[in-house]
């Protein structure tokens, strides 16, 4: 009985996803198990070191790992090997889609490894461009360096889990990438409170190395039962691999310019006083930020990615599920950026109001989190659209877009920062103003790629979501306020917690209500879902945001 009961389990957790919006949900679920530890992470950190030097130092030891990472694998992943792999599976030739799959494997390594040794010997001197303006003393960039040699280890797991990942992906299984994906948070927030009191800030570093081997070792089960199985080879005779390099360069130099203009942040932020602390309040807004968009952003993209790449060539197949994914991102996205611009303060004390974490820090913080909420639904689209490009083949617009708007983004940030001495919340906005003009040039390019979408329906549909989300940003403001002032003693934390509650709880049904109001389609699908649970795949089918219910489960 518990062998039947295990097993039926094991099925249920490893099931194909078989349309783009169940997709999305498995990936929603598993990204808010992830970012809710991320949170726990973020907020355990701040709890042990405060909104301080030394945890901007831990924070900026990441980045050129990271850099590594994003420029050698993540380009590769998101842009060229699932389409190639998935042309290979469609056709029946698994066999050349594994050896590809082995192929790339050893080069990543390979790569990462060499990148590394060079990086983990030089570390004090590749540094030094994080830290222009001599905001980091010569102790932190120590510890910077002594940091990051650790974290190059963590990263080299990371790299194998994530490709193990995109593969398992390619076979629309995202559970377990999910799952495995949240547990690297795991890792790191075990490292947080079982060695952060014996070792300080080197406990979140061995943390991520723990963290990279979960992620790995969390997915080979499934790995293996998709028939993958690795062997080593460089060869790039391999059929398969010189279509993935034609079309991964792009995706790598425009992964590679934004990750720049990160590591330019850095260095900017040094010429402000308290480097380390400014940096601190700058990556928890932006980590409070990304949540919605990794949370609604990628999971759609990812959901929908495979999808559009298998229908290139049916262009009106192409287009339709595009804005069905358009307007399910802009749908659920929209709000909580209002959400956010509204409710600032009371999120950033909410999430990370720890002892440590001070008065003034809070502030600072939601006002850098209110500059980038302007922007979240931009993002999370620009993840659709970039992958729309990559479906038909096509990495070299997303790249030249990108390139442009990162070089606005540096361009404002440095008038902000050097010339006119402004804060760090100013490079929040400056991040804002090219993410908006950066999905309005690739809507513009993709709308003219693929011969128009339907502008009427596009415009109409997306026009009603605003003006819901709008009307939700005063449903937010008014109790908010009148709460604050007559009913709750917000310095308690359970009364915060009732103020936010009470107020998002208002808001968003009045978003729910006017959605529907409008006749929103997407608002239609939801209360579906919510009143037929149990038929969950019916409604999906009938309303045509189907995956490939054909394709044999592997």
């Amino acid at each position: 009985m518990m062998k039947k009961f295990l097993q039926k389990s094991i099925d249920i957790i490893s099931m194909r996803q078989t349309n783009i919006l169940s997709a999305a949900f498995v990936i929603m679920s598993t990204v808010i198990l992830s970012q809710f530890l991320g949170l726990i992470r973020q907020r355990l950190l701040v709890a042990i070191f405060g909104a301080s030097n030394t945890l901007g130092v831990y924070l900026a030891s990441i980045k050129l790992p990271d850099f590594l990472f994003q420029i050698i694998i993540a380009g590769v992943l998101s842009s060229a090997f699932i389409p190639v792999f998935s042309d290979f599976i469609v056709k029946n030739k698994e066999a050349e889609a594994r050896k590809m799959a082995s192929t790339l494997l050893t080069i990543f390594v390979v790569v990462f490894s060499i990148l590394s040794i060079i990086l983990f010997i030089f570390a004090s001197f590749f540094l030094q461009i994080l830290n222009p303006g001599s905001g980091f003393s010569a102790s932190e960039m120590e510890l910077m360096a002594n940091l990051m040699r650790l974290v190059i280890v963590g990263q080299l797991f990371f790299l194998i889990a994530t490709f193990f990942s995109a593969l398992l992906q390619s076979y629309n299984h995202f559970f377990i990438p999910g799952i495995a994906a949240a547990s690297y948070n795991l890792g790191i927030i075990l490292g947080i409170l079982f060695l952060s009191p014996i070792l300080g800030i080197y406990g979140p570093v061995y943390g991520i190395i723990l963290g990279g081997i979960f992620f790995a070792a969390a997915q080979i089960p499934l790995v293996k039962k998709v028939g993958f199985s690795f062997t080593s080879s460089i060869s790039f005779e391999t059929p398969g691999i010189k279509e993935v390099v034609s079309l991964m360069w792009p995706r790598t130099f425009s992964i590679g310019i934004f990750q720049v203009g990160s590591l330019i942040t850095i260095a900017l932020i040094s010429y402000i006083p308290n480097s380390g602390r400014n940096y601190v309040i700058f990556d928890y807004a932006q980590t409070l930020a990304f949540a919605p968009i990794a949370l609604f952003g990628q999971t759609i993209a990812q959901a929908a990615f495979p999808v559009l790449s298998r229908e290139r060539e049916r262009i009106e197949h192409f287009k339709l599920t595009f804005l069905t994914s358009f307007n399910q991102m802009l749908y659920l996205v929209l709000p909580v950026s209002v959400l956010f611009l509204v409710l600032r303060i009371p999120v950033v004390r909410l999430v990370f109001g720890a002892g440590l974490f001070d008065w003034e820090a809070t502030v600072l913080t939601g006002k850098t989190l209110a500059y980038f909420a302007l922007s979240v639904f931009a993002n999370a689209l620009i993840y659709l659209i970039s992958r729309g490009f990559y479906a038909l083949h096509d990495a070299k617009t997303p790249l030249v877009v990108g390139g442009i708007t990162t070089l606005c983004m540096i361009g404002m940030s440095v008038l902000f920062i050097l010339r006119y001495k402004m804060g760090i919340e100013n490079i929040a906005f400056a991040y804002s103003v090219a993410s908006i003009l950066n999905l309005v040039v690739l809507l513009f390019l993709l709308d003219k790629k693929i011969g128009g979408f339907k502008k009427i329906d596009m415009f109409f549909s997306s026009l009603k979501i605003f003006f819901a989300s709008l009307f939700t940003g005063f449903a937010l403001y008014i109790p908010i306020k009148l709460l604050d002032q007559l009913v709750f003693d917000t310095t308690h934390t359970i009364n915060l917690i009732f103020l936010t509650g009470i107020s998002s709880f208002a808001g968003l049904s009045l978003y729910l209500f006017l959605t529907w109001l409008f006749n929103v389609k997407e608002a239609t699908t939801f209360l579906l879902l919510f009143k037929k649970i149990g038929n969950w795949r019916e409604i999906l089918q009938e309303r045509g945001e189907t995956l490939d219910p054909n394709r044999p489960n592997p």
